[in-house]
């Protein structure tokens, strides 16, 4: 089969398309021949050595997938093979076959397409974890989404729209400011231009926010904090604010890291604030935990209430220019790697 490789910590020319050997599925497992990958941010930084989870390279990394079953490992009913399915993957999913549990794979309906099947698992799972789960969205909340235009973002915007009266605050650059309004965000803000903490007190007659959803880290969670209000609830999911300029850089990690807020118990029952904290990659054993959300996502995929917003799709010889796309931020929605 044919995967992209990252071969060396360092820029998108790091990446490689090669040639290696079919993965077999183990007991409980299923084989996807793959015909749309995500692409996320965590790829990135796994490429440039600061996705501790990552497997060292040379490595295939991808976190989610969309394909046809075509072989089984032992305690799998051989009926699977020829299924359609999306699938979450602990990497390895940016190559010709993957194989997964098969407990973490769902089928895909058959108006979906293997593009916006790759776009669904990690992103909506994400976005669902972070709005209902753990953040208590509630009709008539005010809700901040950091990075509005991107895979997660978009998903976001999408799955408020679902609850009644919610009013969203979207930061992007001001070129993605209609596709934001088009996915139903309320408030776009040019985080390139404006003072975005300043501009929510402004839009909220200095009142704030319910809800931070915010994947940058560093000063920005510390921002976030500071605009909720009473019950207000920050919730962390990312420190992309790390992985500026595309490489690797030491004084810009020590830089973020000292920016890290210090939560203090006390600080938070005064003020009565939730931080909280998630890493959907340590919860895929979690099935009984979000078995339940991906299937309310398929059934809000079914319903036309959410539509993955695709932004690329494009080639594994084009994985560099991929990376470069999304570390640029010049995506609106999900960027997708096709073999």
């Amino acid at each position: 089969m044919r995967a992209v490789w990252i071969t060396r910590v360092g820029g998108p020319e790091t990446l490689q398309v090669r040639q290696t050997p079919d993965p077999e599925p183990g007991p409980g497992e299923v084989r996807i021949r793959v015909r749309a990958a995500g692409l996320g941010f965590s790829d990135l930084m796994a490429r440039m050595g600061l996705y501790r989870e990552a497997p060292k390279p040379p490595c295939i990394v991808g976190y989610e997938a969309a394909g046809v079953v075509d072989a089984v490992g032992d305690g799998v009913e051989e009926s699977a093979i020829g299924s359609r399915v999306l699938a979450a993957c602990n990497f390895g999913a940016h190559a010709e076959a993957v194989c997964v549990p098969a407990d973490r794979t769902a089928p895909m309906p058959d108006e979906m397409t293997f593009e916006e099947g790759a776009a669904l698992p990690v992103n909506y799972l994400t976005a669902h974890h972070l709005l209902f789960r753990v953040g208590g969205i509630q009709p008539g909340d005010r809700v901040l989404v950091h990075q509005a235009a991107g895979g997660v973002g978009t998903a976001l915007l999408q799955l408020c729209r679902t609850v009644e009266g919610v009013t969203t605050f979207g930061t992007a650059s001001a070129g993605k400011h209609e596709a934001l309004r088009e996915e139903g965000c309320t408030h776009p803000i040019d985080y390139r231009t404006l003072d975005y903490a300043r501009e929510v007190r402004r839009l909220t007659d200095g009142k704030g926010v319910d809800l931070v959803l915010d994947a940058l880290g560093g000063r920005d969670w510390r921002a976030g904090y500071r605009l909720l209000r009473p019950a207000g609830r920050l919730v962390m999911y990312g420190f992309s604010n790390m992985a500026g300029g595309g490489r690797r850089s030491i004084p810009r990690m020590v830089k973020q890291l000292a920016g890290v807020p210090l939560f203090s118990p006390f600080s938070l029952t005064d003020n009565n604030r939730t931080v909280a904290g998630v890493h959907l990659g340590h919860l895929w054993d979690q099935r009984e935990l979000l078995l339940p959300q991906m299937e309310r996502v398929l059934e809000l995929y079914a319903k036309g209430q959410i539509r993955p917003r695709i932004d690329e799709v494009m080639p594994f010889t084009e994985a560099a220019a991929a990376h470069r796309r999304l570390q640029e931020r010049r995506n609106v929605g999900k960027v997708i790697l096709v073999p």
